[in-house]
This record gives C-alpha cells, sequence and structure tokens, in this order.
C-alpha cells in the first residue's frame, strides 16, 4: 500500500502544480499552449518577443507604433516616433506615455487617450496625440499613436490668416491703385509715367514677396507636423543658404563666412525647410548690417542639441523690441524693412520652421554691437557615435575680427 502513496501523491502535486499554472495565465490574459514535440520553450516568440505574423501586422500599421518590454524599453518603432521626439534610443521621452504604458500592463485593460506634449525638448511647439495603449503576450505593450496636431490648428489659422492678410494687403493694394491713377493722369508725360510705372514695379514685387511668405507661413502654421522627416545634413543647409544670399551681400559689400565642424551633425526634419529658416536668417542680418562688415553663421553641436547661430555687426535691436520681432508682420525699423523689401514675416517663419523641429531660436542683441540670432535644434541619434575633435567649436565672436585668410570655412 505504502508502495503506492508515493507515486499517487506525485501526481496529485503535478495536477495541482498545472491547475495553479492555468489559472494564473488565465488572470494575466494569456492561455497555455500545448506543447509540441521537439519545440524550444520559446520558439513562438520572435526575435524581438513577438510572435510569427505580429511583426508583420504592426509593420502594416498606419497609424505610428511602438513596441515596449516589460522593462520599458522600446523593442520597435516606426521611423516617425523619434522624429516626433517620442522615442530616443530605447526609451519612451515623455513620462505621460509610460505611466499610460504602466497601468495597461498591470490591469491589462485597452486605453485610448488624447495627449498634448512638447514637440521636443527646446522651445514651445507641442503636439496632440490620440494614443491606443494594448498589452500583447507576456508584458509586451503596444502604442498605437495617431498626429491630431494638424486638424486642431487648421480652423486657429484659418481665422488668422484671414484677419492679417486683409490687413496687410491694404497698403501694397492701395500703393498700386493710387499709382495707377497717377499713370492714367500723367499720360501726356512720358516721364513721369515711367516714373510711376517704376514704382508700380517695385511695389508689385513687393506685393508678390508678401503674398508668397504668407502662404509659406500658413503653411507651416498648419502643416507644423512633419509628414515625412529625413536625417538632414545641417552644414549642408547652412553652405546652400549663403549661395542664396551671396549675390546680395556682395552687392551691398558685406562678407559672408561661415564655419561649420569637420563633421556636421545631423537632425530630423525637412531640409528645404530648415534652409529656408537660415536663409532668412543671413538675409536678415545683410538687409540690416553696413557695407564693409561681415555676416557670420556656426554651427556646433551641445549635448543632444545642434546650434546655427548667425551673427552681423548691424545696430543691434533696442532691448524694448526684441520680445516682438518674432512677430508676424512686426517690423523694428519700418522705412528700412520698406526700403530692403522687407515683410515682417522673415522670423516668423524662422520660429514656426523651429517649432515643427521641436526646437526653438532666441535673439542675443546690443545696441550698437549687432544680433546674434541662434537656432537651436534636437540633434538626431547616430547609429553610430564618432568621436568629437577638441577645439573644433568656433565662436561668432571669433570670426568678426578674422581676415578672411585665417577664418575656418569649412564645406
Amino acid at each position: 500500500m505504502s508502495d503506492l502513496v508515493v507515486p499517487l501523491l506525485c501526481v496529485l502535486v503535478g495536477l495541482a502544480l498545472g491547475a495553479a499554472a492555468t489559472v494564473l495565465l488565465t488572470r494575466r490574459g494569456r492561455t497555455p499552449e500545448p506543447a509540441r514535440a521537439g519545440a524550444a520553450p520559446q520558439a513562438a516568440a520572435g526575435e524581438e518577443g513577438l510572435r510569427p505574423g505580429a511583426l508583420d501586422v504592426i509593420t502594416a500599421l498606419r497609424s505610428i507604433t511602438i513596441v515596449l518590454d516589460s522593462s520599458d524599453a522600446v523593442l520597435r518603432s516606426s521611423p516617425s516616433a523619434p522624429a516626433l521626439g517620442l522615442v530616443r534610443g530605447q526609451s519612451l521621452v515623455h513620462d505621460e506615455l509610460r505611466f499610460l504604458v504602466r497601468e495597461v500592463r498591470r490591469d491589462r485593460v485597452v486605453r485610448e487617450v488624447e495627449l498634448e506634449l512638447p514637440r521636443g525638448p527646446l522651445g514651445t511647439g507641442r503636439i496632440t496625440l490620440g494614443v491606443r495603449a494594448v498589452a500583447l503576450h507576456g508584458d509586451l505593450v503596444l502604442l498605437l499613436i495617431e498626429d491630431r496636431t494638424h486638424s486642431r490648428r487648421v480652423e486657429e489659422t484659418r481665422r488668422d490668416f484671414v484677419v492679417n492678410v486683409s490687413h496687410e494687403l491694404k497698403t501694397p493694394v492701395g500703393g498700386l491703385s493710387l499709382l495707377a491713377e497717377a499713370v492714367e493722369d500723367a499720360k501726356d508725360d512720358p516721364e513721369a509715367v515711367a516714373r510711376f510705372a517704376g514704382r508700380m514695379q517695385i511695389e508689385t514685387e513687393r506685393l508678390g514677396r508678401l503674398v508668397r511668405e504668407i502662404v509659406e507661413l500658413s503653411r507651416l502654421q498648419v502643416a507644423d507636423t512633419l509628414h515625412e522627416p529625413v536625417l538632414v545634413d545641417v552644414g549642408s543647409c547652412v553652405v546652400e543658404a549663403f549661395d542664396h544670399v551671396q549675390l546680395v551681400a556682395d552687392d551691398r559689400d558685406i562678407a559672408l563666412v561661415h564655419a561649420l565642424p569637420p563633421v556636421p551633425p545631423q537632425v530630423y526634419g525637412d531640409p528645404e525647410l530648415i534652409t529656408t529658416a537660415v536663409r532668412n536668417l543671413v538675409a536678415n542680418a545683410v538687409n540690416y548690417s553696413d557695407a564693409g562688415t561681415r555676416v557670420v553663421a556656426t554651427v556646433r553641436t551641445l549635448e543632444e542639441v545642434v546650434e546655427i547661430a548667425v551673427s552681423d555687426q548691424g545696430r543691434g535691436i533696442p532691448q524694448e523690441e526684441q520680445g516682438r520681432i518674432f512677430e508676424r508682420f512686426y517690423r523694428v525699423d519700418t522705412a528700412r524693412s520698406r526700403a530692403t523689401g522687407g515683410t515682417g514675416l522673415g522670423l516668423a517663419i524662422v520660429k514656426h520652421v523651429c517649432v515643427n523641429h521641436g526646437g526653438e531660436v532666441s535673439v542675443w542683441s546690443e545696441e550698437g554691437s549687432g544680433s546674434t540670432f541662434t537656432i537651436r535644434l534636437p540633434l538626431a541619434v547616430p547609429e553610430r557615435e564618432a568621436p568629437a575633435e577638441p577645439g573644433e567649436d568656433v565662436r561668432p565672436e571669433d570670426l568678426m575680427t578674422a581676415s578672411p585668410s585665417t577664418r575656418k570655412d569649412r564645406t
């Protein structure tokens, strides 16, 4: 009899452990699967901890996807996730997303929320996201993210656009109307007609520039997210921006100098927009500088931020005006702005380009000493970190007094 007791107890203990395991797995939202002969314990999981087929399904989804493991480390994410500043390396950037992931992992209930998060580590840009969090097998959690920022700002931008355009177009349109009347009155005076026609051409060009910049600014305000962000070589953007302004600078006897590191840093974004922002700063510096001076652009990396600084030797900006210079249509010197063809939108465009890239723009200026505008953008995380070379950072003030033969131009 005693010989049967021990085997019987072993069988009962085994059944009890099996039942306990089944209950535990059921409570955690998992169902035990029968073992197959010759199968390894983790054969059902993919190389990233995902079951076969799951990776294909996640890849096919239109939403931005992020898969996290039990320690909140990012196993897989869509290319747009780091570009929007949601993922950096293998970590979620925002505490709100981490909290949501832990809640879903704990109770295994699908949650859907709308979050307004910083666009990047710099500036005041915000993005609105619709986030759906789903528990997968084990402790994996899937985030499905929809960028709703675009729709949230369309109505506000449309309203502001109508108000601003109706106000700003009054001046050139009214000017053209008066000039047309003057041409009609002076039809018997060829010299007066030629003079008025020249003025009309200037006003027409200014009107065309104003319309183009209004459209560009409105597009930036509405499309404040980058649909297809790519790795952008900041150095190439600076060189291209200089090429656009070089002719005007030469005509005004203003030297353009740029200093780039041997390996220019990269950011996620739109190369055309970043070039536009730098070009606007350089053009602005040229317009407000005197002949015989120089405009300097430097690029450097500070921790996880890329800085593009554009400095001039102009008359500077009064302290009381500096808080408003990035407003749409605001001009410090209205007379000079009109003489140079300025529309008051260049710096507003720079600001919105920076915001759309998760960055910011700031100004330092002192009357009589010139101005320095600095664009700061999040550094893209490179696949391989290149070792920094000491002594490569160049300050704008170093190049202001350097002779052309000793300046550090690197293209």
